[in-house]
């Protein structure tokens, strides 16, 4: 959002316009009929639209959405019409042109395209999630134009780059906004360098000691990981020469972000991945010799190194979802280190760079496959299916459409898609709603399977039905994909609405025997007996689950109920408008003194440390609003923030450490090493108890085939104070790992 401060002066107008200039030389040789014209008349808007906006840098706002502009062209590559829509991106949202301004003045595909990258007031006004209703129309805007979210993709990128001068607590709900839904989006739509980008500041952002840390491990080895690859490629180009192949090599590092998750998920340090570096070679061959000629470099890279058969990945037979293309092979190399080797042509790697961009521009080309029609597809079917709120829309979305795909085929051998993960009782909704309602056994590769099973590529699938089955609720747990979520669920609703139809009138009946009136009672009667609406409480009383007995004394109830209603939404204002004036809530551990949220003591709210992250004095840390515990004071790095801020962030709170303190704080550690059935506990525990002094809660350990694991909970005074218990625990013999972990 652009501040408002003083206008531009005439020597940042000349930069303004040399910016402008050096974004549009590289776009010169694409522009068409009136495109000059029209790129020069979005600018001269732009600039007038926001002479008085400046960035938290302090710079003109306008470098912004000439930057964007430049992003689409150069680093997606998108052409004029994208590039004149990213310069008018924020004109309508934050200036005074109007849409009808746009459609004045430019043609109807510009007009489309900017409405669709302006954010909405709100599609759900109830909605608990503003951040959910935004990403929702950004989300709905795939279908009719893809380049909305290409656009959308270089300003969140740009926003990100230049993100340092904002505070805090404001990157944090930016980064998990962009963790939660951009970065899937982008590897989705095939954007990897983006993606990389995305996932790489997001961890600078949440985690900067570790993103430090291993950002000066990769400076430190650069030199050395050069000169490796340089030896490396020797032998492989002297082959490809020796062949005729035109190529070229390149050697690239894997990302911070990616090295952190593969150090977490595989439980290692950094000196122990294998593959810190790839080297990519690229050949350049016609269309129809892509196949042929990748396998052709993968034989001859064979004669060299050995590769290991398990790691060989083909997506160039079978791209991924997202129109990836490449062989994958991973060989070792000289000295006995693995190196994952990329073959690819020219055009799979335009793909891999600009993704669905690049895509487009070869989607006619002989033997290239469509790889996103299917995917469209299915984006319209979750757009088109009821959503209660945005941020069951955004979850259908997420558990659907950014997920690799499985290939499996109907009895006649019709292949068909499905994501990752889907299930038997899905194939059934996928092939015809009616299929899915009504199927009552379903056999995979000619056995009976429960319907839940998972699919897998090749599966063969057939689904027998019944003219009297009808979906049940714990089908939702056997399906995830949308369409067949979103088929149950209006099923179940319908049905729970005939039933529901019965309670309501025996609730009227009820009601007017008391000589009270239905409409003025019934929202209290949903509040009183914990019901989010009335439907609910209909079913309820139909079903006997709650008796019609409990209101014999409804007049005395009611009376209470006025009363409760109109204290608890006094109570829900206050908390609203002011929450900081409440009295504070302490958790066992007294930190009301070492605690500042939003540059006032903790002690004016009422509020608890987490314990799904159980921050220490020393983390990074943010306060979030919960509906019925108060304020929880959270980790920046905690595996539910990005969830809690992406969806729920106008109830996110700056918090940091301030004073002394000298509350305790309780952590899990877990202890990895060598059991040598020698005194490890007592080894432990002598470094905890005697050598640090600390006071340990818990401790559990478990041993098999010479290994151990333990998992030790101690009180300690800070971060430091447990960075030193770690490095401490780290000496002693046969002990290989020792982490921080969360509950």
């Amino acid at each position: 959002m652009p501040l408002t401060a003083v206008a531009i002066s005439d020597e940042e107008r000349k930069e303004i316009r040399t910016a402008f200039n050096k974004m549009l030389k590289p776009l010169k040789p694409k522009l068409k009929g009136n495109d000059l014209e029209l790129l020069n008349k979005a600018y001269e808007m732009a600039v007038n639209g926001h002479k008085f906006q400046r960035r938290k840098s302090g710079e003109p706002y306008i470098f912004h959405p000439i930057e964007v502009a430049r992003i689409c062209h150069e680093e997606i590559g998108l052409g004029p019409t994208a590039v004149i829509c990213a310069i008018l991106h924020d004109v309508v949202e934050d200036t005074e042109y109007t849409q009808k301004d746009i459609a004045d003045n430019f043609n109807e595909k510009i007009s489309l395209i900017v409405d669709g990258l302006t954010k909405l007031d709100g599609l759900y006004n109830d909605s608990d999630s503003p951040q959910a209703e935004n990403l929702k129309k950004v989300l709905s805007t795939l279908v009719y134009d893809v380049r909305v979210v290409l656009i959308k993709m270089a300003d969140r990128l740009h926003n990100m780059r230049t993100i340092g001068p904002m505070p805090i607590h404001k990157q944090l709900k930016i980064a998990a906004e962009t963790k939660y839904i951009y970065s899937p989006l982008a590897h989705r739509l095939g954007l990897y360098q983006i993606r990389t980008e995305y996932e790489d500041i997001c961890m600078k952002i949440t985690n900067r000691e570790r993103y430090n840390d291993i950002a000066k491990k990769i400076t430190d080895t650069q030199s050395e990981r050069d000169e490796y690859i340089k030896e490396f490629i020797k032998p492989i180009k002297k082959q490809l020469k020796k062949d005729g192949t035109t190529f070229k090599v390149a050697g690239r590092p894997k990302s911070i972000s990616s090295i952190w998750n593969k150090i977490k998920n595989k439980n290692v340090s950094f000196e122990e991945i294998y593959d810190l570096f790839a080297v990519r070679i690229i050949i350049d061959v016609p269309p129809e010799e892509e196949k042929q000629a990748c396998w052709k470099v993968y034989s001859l890279i064979t004669d060299v190194y050995s590769p290991i058969p398990e790691r060989l990945k083909d997506w160039v037979t079978t791209p991924k979802s997202n129109g990836y293309e490449s062989l994958h092979t991973t060989v070792v190399g000289p000295e006995g280190k693995f190196v994952e080797v990329q073959i690819r042509t020219e055009r799979m790697n335009e793909i891999a760079e600009k993704g669905f961009a690049a895509h487009w521009k070869y989607k006619n080309v002989k033997n290239v496959k469509d790889v996103y029609a299917n995917w469209l597809d299915n984006v319209r079917d979750i757009l088109e299916a009821p959503h209660d709120n945005a941020i069951e829309f955004i979850d259908d979305f997420k558990s659907n459409l950014f997920k690799e795909e499985v290939y499996v085929f109907t009895p006649a051998g019709d292949m068909k898609i499905l994501p990752k993960g889907a299930s038997a009782l899905d194939f059934a909704f996928h092939i015809h709603t009616d299929i899915g309602y009504k199927a009552t056994a379903i056999k995979v590769n000619n056995k009976l399977v429960p319907m839940g099973h998972v699919l897998e590529n090749g599966d063969q699938v057939s689904v027998k039905t019944h003219k009297n089955q009808k979906p049940k609720e714990n089908w939702l747990n056997l399906v995830t994909t949308g369409k067949a979520k979103n088929k149950i669920r209006s099923s179940m609703k319908e049905e729970r609405r005939k039933i529901g139809e019965l309670g309501k009138e025996d609730l009227q009946r009820k009601l007017k025997n008391m000589k009270a009136d239905f409409e003025e009672n019934i929202e209290m009667l949903v509040n009183h007996f914990g019901f989010t609406n009335r439907p609910d409480l209909y079913y309820a009383i139909a079903e006997e689950q709650l008796k019609l007995t409990e209101l014999k004394k409804f007049d005395v109830v009611a009376k209470k109920l006025v009363k409760k209603e109109v204290e608890e939404e006094t109570e829900k204002a206050v908390q609203d408008e002011a929450p900081k004036t409440r009295p504070g809530r302490f958790s066992k551990n007294d930190h009301k003194d070492m605690i500042y949220v939003n540059g006032e003591p903790a002690s004016m709210y009422s509020f608890s440390l987490a314990q799904c992250c159980t921050p220490v004095r020393g983390d990074n840390i943010f306060g979030f609003l919960t509906l019925n515990t108060g304020l929880k004071i959270h980790r920046t790095d905690c595996p539910n923030a990005t969830n809690m801020i992406a969806n729920y962030g106008y109830r996110t709170l700056k918090a940091e450490w301030g004073g002394k303190g000298s509350s305790d704080f309780m952590i899990r550690l877990s202890i990895e090493g060598v059991d040598s059935g020698v005194g490890v506990i007592s080894a432990i525990s002598e470094v905890i108890s005697s050598k640090m002094g600390l006071n340990m809660r818990a401790f559990n350990i478990e041993g098999e085939e010479g290994v151990f694991k333990a998992v030790v909970k101690v009180a300690v005074k800070n971060k430091d104070q447990m960075k030193l218990l770690i490095k401490s625990l780290k000496t002693i013999d046969g002990i290989s790992t020792v982490d921080r972990i969360d509950d």
